[in-house]
Parts: structure tokens; sequence; C-alpha cells
């Protein structure tokens, strides 16, 4: 029979870093999350796969509360997030164990990655102080580790604006490890970047996830990186989940029922790209 500890231990495991039911989002009228639900467990690196328009971009907003549904809910390590719309009361603690990676970056351009990288820790520093970057010597010293840790420490005290794309996408990553994020949310992240680029930034996550066990939950559309990174797939169209499953399960055929001739496009995008990065 298990120790008190060790179900104890069990019970917490079987929490999930993410758990959404029922979501339900529109604009203007148009639906854009139709009963969307998903589940994703602790250390899981999970990919929303769609074309633009099917909901997966604003499924990855509601998760940490950038938009509320107008029905369902979402909690993060078993705690409410938002339900039927409002915020709870814990979200703005629950955000602060997410990181959030835009496929534009997101960053300030006029900042060099090193303060691009500590305004991650806003969470746990006063306004006042982030507005005088009045950051200790023990943040700067994380911050530089964050940077060392996603392979860019030598363009610390380069401006964000001078960085290449990958660079400046590997600086928003670093911000998410300085906040201490459990959780990224990374919306289409390799979208506007050269092939290499976008093969160290997909590995650079699978490195996080596997080796330091941060969940990672990955917009994208090109279907063969999906194939390439990610062993879950979630696929949405018209903001329905068409499919939940094994990623070897998610082939030619089964995407052409989904998505009709639009699956042709999903799976040549990126195709040559991929080819190329990996004889790098």
């Amino acid at each position: 029979m298990p120790s008190v500890t060790e179900s104890a231990l069990e019970a917490s495991f079987a929490i999930p870093a993410v758990s959404v039911q029922h979501l339900f989002k529109s604009f203007k009228g148009q639906p854009a999350l139709q009963d969307v639900g998903l589940t994703v467990g602790v250390g899981e690196m999970v990919a929303l796969v769609g074309a633009s328009g099917s909901g997966k971009s604003t499924l990855l907003r509601n998760l940490n509360g950038l938009q509320q549904a107008e029905r369902g809910t979402v909690e993060i390590f078993g705690s409410p997030l938002q339900i039927d719309g409002k915020l709870h009361s814990k979200a703005r603690q629950l955000r602060s164990q997410m990181g959030f990676i835009f496929q534009q970056f997101n960053l300030v351009n006029r900042l060099t990655a090193l303060e691009n990288v500590l305004v991650g820790n806003l969470s746990q520093t006063s306004m006042m102080r982030s507005l005088i970057r009045g950051f200790s010597q023990q943040e700067k010293l994380k911050a530089l580790t964050a940077l060392e840790r996603v392979g860019i420490l030598n363009q610390a005290y380069q401006r964000a604006s001078s960085l290449s794309g990958g660079q400046q996408q590997r600086v928003a990553i670093a911000r998410c490890l300085m906040q201490g994020a459990q959780i990224i949310l990374a919306d289409e992240p390799i979208a506007s970047l050269d092939p290499e680029s976008a093969r160290k930034v997909m590995e650079l996550l699978t490195h996080l996830n596997e080796d330091e066990g941060i969940t990672v939950i990955t917009s994208l559309h090109q279907v063969q990186m999906v194939r390439r990174y990610f062993k879950r797939a979630v696929a949405l169209r018209d903001g329905v989940v068409r499919f939940d499953g094994a990623i070897q399960d998610l082939n030619d055929q089964r995407l052409s029922d989904i998505y009709g001739a639009a699956a042709k496009e999903l799976v040549l995008s990126g195709h040559a790209e991929i080819f190329t990065a990996s004889q790098v």
C-alpha cells in the first residue's frame, strides 16, 4: 500500500498543466472557438495545428487570459484562470507561471537583449523600479544566465533592433526563463524566421521541454515541422477541435478529411525549409 506521501505525489502529478472545458469565443458574432476542450499534462509538448482562422491563436491567448471567452473555463495547474469570460482573482499569479512567445517577438527595439529579458521579471518588480531600470545585480546575473541558456550571451548588450529574427526570438524565450515560466505558449514562433533560425528555435523549445520539464504549447501551420518535433497534435478547424492525438495518426489522409483542399498547403508549407535546415 502506498504511503500518504506517495499518494499525495501521485495526486499532484495527476493535476494537468492546462485544462480547458467548453470554451466558446466569438468576434463580432463570428465563432472563433466552439465548445473547445483540451487537457495538457505537466511536461507535455503539444502542437496546435490549423490554417489561418482555425482558432489556434485565439485558443492560446485564452489560455493565459490575454483574451476572455464568453463561456467555458480555463484552469492552470488545477486553479481557475477564467470562468465564463471573467478572470479569476488568482489570474495574475497564474499568468506569472506562463511565458508567451509571439510571432513578431514583442521586444522593445531600443532596449538591449539583456534589458528585454529583465522585463520578464516584471511580475516580481515594481513598476517604478522597472521604469528607471533599477534592476539588482542578482537580477542581471539571472538574466545573463537565461541568455546563456538560449545561446546568445554574447549579444546581451546589443539593441534588440540590431539582432536577427532568430536571435530576437531566443531573447523572447530567455524572457520566459527569466520569468520562471513553467508553461511556454508560443504563437507561430517560427513563421517569420529563415529555415536555420526556425530549426534552432524549435530545437531550443524541445530542449526546454525534454531536459527541463517545461510544458510547451505551440501553434504552427507547418505540418512537417509538427511531425518533426512533436509527439502530440491538436488540429482545429473553424474553432472546433477535429483531432487530438499522436502525431503519427495525423497522416495526410486524416488532414485531407479535416481540411479538404486546404490540407495540401499545410503539408507542403515548410517542407523545403525543413529539408534545407536539416542539411545545415
